[in-house]
């Protein structure tokens, strides 16, 4: 019998990488700030960015790019905010890729636009084996997810340049200590910065702005 040759994608992450490089070509030609925003469902990205929107879009002009498998449940939040939001819904897939975001770049006018935040699909897993072209990965991590999450997806915080810890709020009522998590993710990046905040209270929420204020800056600089 004839056998039948088809070809194959031998490495999909190479070919990520190639597309990701890309998108980070034209980010830094817009001299915008991007970061890829990552964490398991529900640990506080939407409520984060809204946050972010309140306390900065006096400052710089801002965007958003939005990750589901379904609804623009987040976008229309961030819209609400008055910020330009573009939904993309990956039907089942467990995140976005750098083919992904060139596609919603159609929709989106980088001039003029100081910072670009793309939140990934709730996940923390697949997420972090896919650069986009960001220019800084980060991750929260609520502590209602408990203080050994580091230890089972040691790459998602092996990746990140940020952490930001959230719903410290809930502490006196969850079985979760900071310092493990802080310990466990240090092991995994010893350059991590770490932050511990609250999007309800906003307790630590300005050093989180502070942080952004910087790197947009530093952006700008000729």
């Amino acid at each position: 019998m004839a056998q039948i040759k088809v070809p194959v994608v031998q490495n999909i992450l190479q070919v990520n990488e190639r597309l990701a490089a890309q998108n980070r070509k034209r980010f830094d030609d817009a001299g915008i700030f991007v970061i890829n925003l990552m964490s398991s469902p529900g640990a506080g990205k939407t409520s984060l960015l809204e946050k972010t929107v309140d306390a900065l879009s006096g400052e710089f002009n801002m965007a958003v790019i939005e990750g589901d498998l379904q609804t623009a449940c987040d976008a229309e939040r961030i819209q609400r905010k008055g910020v330009r939001a573009i939904q993309i819904n990956t039907e089942g897939g467990c995140h976005l890729d750098g083919n992904m975001i060139q596609i919603a770049l159609r929709e989106l006018d980088l001039e003029g636009l100081d910072l670009l935040v793309i939140e990934n699909v709730g996940n923390l897993v697949c997420p972090a084996e896919f650069n986009l072209g960001e220019h800084e990965k980060v991750m929260i991590h609520s502590v209602t997810e408990g203080d050994e999450k580091p230890l089972k997806y040691p790459l998602m915080f092996q990746i990140c340049s940020v952490l930001l810890v959230n719903k410290i709020d809930l502490l006196p009522y969850v079985d979760c200590s900071l310092e493990a998590i802080r310990r466990a993710s240090r092991q995994l990046n010893a350059g991590q910065r770490i932050l511990e905040i609250s999007c309800r209270t906003g307790q630590g929420l300005e050093s989180w702005f502070a942080w952004l204020r910087e790197r947009i800056q530093e952006r700008k600089k000729p």
